[in-house]
């Protein structure tokens, strides 16, 4: 049995749609996961999620800014300034414009290459990621200098989105970006999570772990959050420029200890994080601190939006859904595995949904990277589950990293079915061989089951679909 049909993709969005569709076994199957991934993806458009929480009542000496259900006077302040950092905002600083228009007296933010947005008042600079280049030191050091005179009669709102860590590096003094950038690569191919590497981060940066509150203080501030990390943690997401910082100088070297990494970083990094084990430098500002008494910050967004709209969209297509869980993190080869086996059980059994089923999880997953290929952590997931489902007819799965992004490569992730070992056997090639080299890239890519979307302004960590008819 399938879903009714309906018109099933959204125009546009997967750049390579006609790959992975025409001469597909189950075509219309993959197009209908390709239409819940779109569904999803809509639902956390910047423009839209900052409208939702984000709007202006009233004119002249009445007029208010209301966020969340606080109430700012805007008449009150001399200037609005706006700074941030992340691959949504962009789009979110154009969104801002068009509520607040000229009463933006200043601002900047740093985006990653390709993810712009026409703005007028508000500066953009594209820089690099996941790795720091000079662009972003350049934004984040005129980040600085816009917040060093601010005062008390400023507001400061802060538009912040995944991606914002690596995109507003302001190295301590001593560390080179190169350094930082070099110890960043080291924690990637190592396998640490997002929470991990934001806590080393954090320790060696002038702006991260609440220090941008620090350099705004005694102004207002406003800090918009679009968030990247499971659970919504404020601290981790983008390193918690505006919260306080529960982690310390002590465990960013227990993170390197743990990976070990201690040895292999920068000298200069091992002698700033032993100055400050040794309280010799300042740590990051902690609850309580004045510099947050006038910082707000809202969530205006994450993962599990993405994931509603997923399973509200699959519903309308006919599916049995099930929600498997908004906090999927762990190997991406494992949860590859895990989906595979869960179609296989539903096939079997019409647990844990009757057919036509589809099971959606949220979240991030990491790579251990061991071999020398090219991939992202979505589509060695998809590889991984290619693997488990061959030769089962009725299956589909798609991992997609929300941003479009996946890894360093332009894929966004893989949708792959119970045909792509078999196709990929075709052409030579052993999908476990390139699974073992964390290939999945290549092996995606000759097989037509790469995701590709380009840059889609916003972010919200990763989604998996299985799709079982």
């Amino acid at each position: 049995m399938n879903p009714r049909a309906r018109d099933t993709t959204q125009q546009g969005l997967f750049t390579n749609e006609r790959e992975l569709l025409e001469g597909k076994p189950l075509r219309e199957e993959r197009a209908q996961v390709l239409r819940v991934l779109a569904a999803a993806l809509e639902a956390v458009e910047p423009a839209r999620l900052l409208g939702r929480a984000v709007r202006v009542e009233g004119k002249g000496r009445g007029e208010r800014l209301i966020v969340g259900g606080r109430v700012y006077d805007l008449t009150r302040y001399e200037r609005v300034i706006v700074v941030g950092g992340g691959k949504a905002s962009a789009a979110m600083a154009r969104a801002l414009e068009e509520l607040l228009g000229d009463r933006i007296a200043a601002g900047l933010v740093n985006t990653k290459y390709g993810y712009t947005a026409g703005t007028r008042s508000i500066k953009v600079r594209e820089a690099g990621h996941p790795l720091p280049d000079e662009s972003g030191l350049a934004g984040a050091r005129e980040i600085e200098r816009l917040l060093a005179d601010a005062t008390e009669d400023d507001l400061v709102i802060c538009l912040l989105s995944g991606g914002g860590s690596a995109l507003l590096p302001a190295p301590a003094p001593g560390i080179t970006l190169e350094e930082k950038s070099q110890l960043t690569e080291l924690l990637l191919r190592a396998g640490a999570t997002i929470e991990e590497i934001n806590t080393v981060r954090k320790h060696l940066s002038t702006l991260k772990g609440g220090q941008l509150a620090r350099l705004a203080h005694p102004a207002e501030v406003i800090t918009l959050i679009l968030s990247d990390v499971v659970g919504d943690p404020l601290d981790v997401i983008a390193s918690g420029p505006t919260v306080p910082d529960p982690t310390t100088f002590e465990d960013a070297y227990g993170i390197l200890r743990r990976y070990g990494l201690w040895e292999k970083a920068p000298e200069a990094v091992r002698e700033h994080i032993s100055r400050g084990r040794a309280g010799v430098l300042p740590e990051t500002p902690k609850e309580g601190d004045p510099c947050f008494a006038r910082v707000h910050n809202f969530i205006i967004g994450g993962n599990r939006l993405a994931v509603e709209a997923a399973l509200e969209e699959a519903r309308k297509l006919g599916f049995n859904t099930l929600l498997l869980t908004a906090f999927l993190q762990g190997e991406a080869r494992e949860a590859g595995r895990l989906f595979g086996a869960i179609a296989k059980e539903v096939l079997r059994s019409g647990n844990p949904a009757p057919r036509p089923a589809m099971v959606i999880a949220g979240g991030e997953t990491t790579v251990t990277v061991r071999g020398q290929g090219k991939g992202g952590r979505n589509q060695e997931l998809a590889l991984s589950a290619a693997i488990e489902i061959a030769g089962l007819d009725r299956v589909v799965i798609a991992s997609l990293a929300t941003d479009g992004t996946d890894g360093p490569t332009e894929a966004a992730g893989g949708l792959v079915d119970g045909h792509t070992s078999g196709r990929a056997k075709q052409q030579g090639l052993e999908p476990r061989e390139y699974l073992d080299a964390n290939d999945s890239y290549s092996l995606l890519r000759r097989t037509g089951d790469l995701l590709i979307t380009g840059p889609t302004n916003t972010n919200v960590n990763d989604l998996v679909l299985a799709a079982i008819f």
